[in-house]
């Protein structure tokens, strides 16, 4: 297959619109199931190229949840403890292959931006995968390959219309990639940089110690934002991020975004959120939304009379402001990779409010000192990668 017309563009009335190779060759990929869209196509690429990266960077197999060119998402196999298993809603499931864990982890960071995914798979999906995926609200997957039952419980999801795509995982594409806008073509070297140890090895605070658990995060971080629509921030914790900040035209915007996704991810880990009791039948969307709203800052939301009632078998306490940062204060050993400088020190002070105890950066801000003192004043360890990673 050389080309394959797609329904419309970014929008309906975008026509005609097509993928192709220009150069004449069989396209890299195979529909199994559905009609992938634009967008789609768009979220299957970037994410394929993330999870095959990652995967090489870790050894492990990787997932990536993607939303509008930039993922909701990303992690490594790692096994699940059973606080994670229960707030991504698997802890009915067994235990769980490697990658179906990666999957989870990568849909369950941010529940609320992974609503209608596209899924990317850097292994083969089984059908501890496929199960997951059955049961969430996706728009479609692409892996190098499918198991047969695997295919057919996909397969069988949206009455049939579930998108399934394979690629081929040797694939290589040419190494200048060419886009147009506005009738001009642009043409640039794809970004072939490898994120690896030795990336990491310029740290310029006074605490020098980077555990090798961190390592592997500050690689997902920065792995991650380099198929991140720029500007972004990711923070990252035990093989996965859980907090991603992207598309902002203020880094220290960026900053806060994806540290209040990262303090999402750890306030749903809490005994007063654990312990909520949902009304039988409760759509998983409308879960997840009650559980974003009672941990927020409009919590009466789901709480004034007449309308818990309609969440909860029984109304729960407040999450008083004062038991959540208490409860925040606990996190400890996240890292967090920025797409360039920061070029200020108030960014340092929003990530450290959220955890973070390792930061790598490009550095090359006329503030670089600051931010570096800043660094000093809660011991966090900062490596500057002298390296930028915008992706748009």
């Amino acid at each position: 297959m050389k080309e394959l017309e797609l329904k419309y563009g970014c929008n309906p009335n975008q026509k005609p619109s097509r993928i192709y190779m220009e150069n004449g060759a069989e396209l890299p990929i195979t529909v199994l199931c559905g009609r992938p869209g634009y967008i789609n196509f768009l979220d299957a690429f970037n994410g394929w190229q993330l999870v095959k990266e990652l995967k090489k960077a870790t050894g492990l197999p990787a997932a990536a949840s993607f939303k509008h060119v930039s993922p909701a998402g990303a992690a490594v196999g790692l096994p699940l403890t059973d606080t994670l298993k229960k707030i991504y809603w698997v802890d009915d499931m067994g235990e769980l292959s490697p990658l179906a864990c990666a999957y989870a982890r990568a849909r369950g960071a941010d529940r609320m931006s992974s609503f209608g995914d596209f899924i990317s798979l850097s292994d083969v999906c089984d059908v501890d995968t496929a199960r997951i995926i059955k049961r969430e609200v996706s728009d479609g997957v692409i892996a190098p390959g499918y198991e047969p039952e695997a295919l057919e419980i996909l397969k069988a999801k949206k009455n049939g219309n579930y998108c399934v795509i394979r690629i081929d995982e040797n694939y290589v594409p040419d190494p200048v990639e060419k886009k147009q806008v506005f009738g001009i073509t642009f043409e640039q070297g794809r970004n072939e940089l490898r994120i690896d140890e030795e990336l990491l090895s310029n740290v310029v605070t006074a605490n020098k110690e980077i555990p090798e658990a961190a390592k592997i995060d500050l690689a997902i971080s920065l792995i991650t934002l380099k198929y991140t629509q720029s500007n972004s921030v990711c923070y990252a914790k035990d093989g996965q991020a859980i907090g991603i900040g992207a598309g902002q035209q203020s880094r220290v915007h960026c900053t806060r975004l994806a540290g209040q996704k990262a303090d999402n991810w750890f306030l749903r880990q809490a005994p007063q959120v654990l312990s909520l009791s949902f009304v039988d039948g409760i759509r998983r969307a409308d879960r997840d939304n009650a559980i974003d709203v009672y941990i927020g800052d409009e919590y009466m939301d789901v709480l004034a009379d007449g309308v818990w009632e309609k969440t909860f078998k029984v109304k729960p306490p407040v999450f008083t402001r004062e038991e959540k940062r208490a409860w925040l204060d606990r996190m400890s050993g996240v890292s967090l990779g920025s797409d360039a400088f920061f070029p200020f020190g108030d960014n340092i002070e929003r990530a450290r409010k959220s955890g973070v105890e390792y930061i790598a950066e490009p550095g090359g801000s006329v503030r670089d000192d600051q931010v570096i003192a800043t660094c000093d004043k809660y011991g966090i360890a900062m490596v500057f990668t002298g390296i930028r990673l915008f992706h748009h």
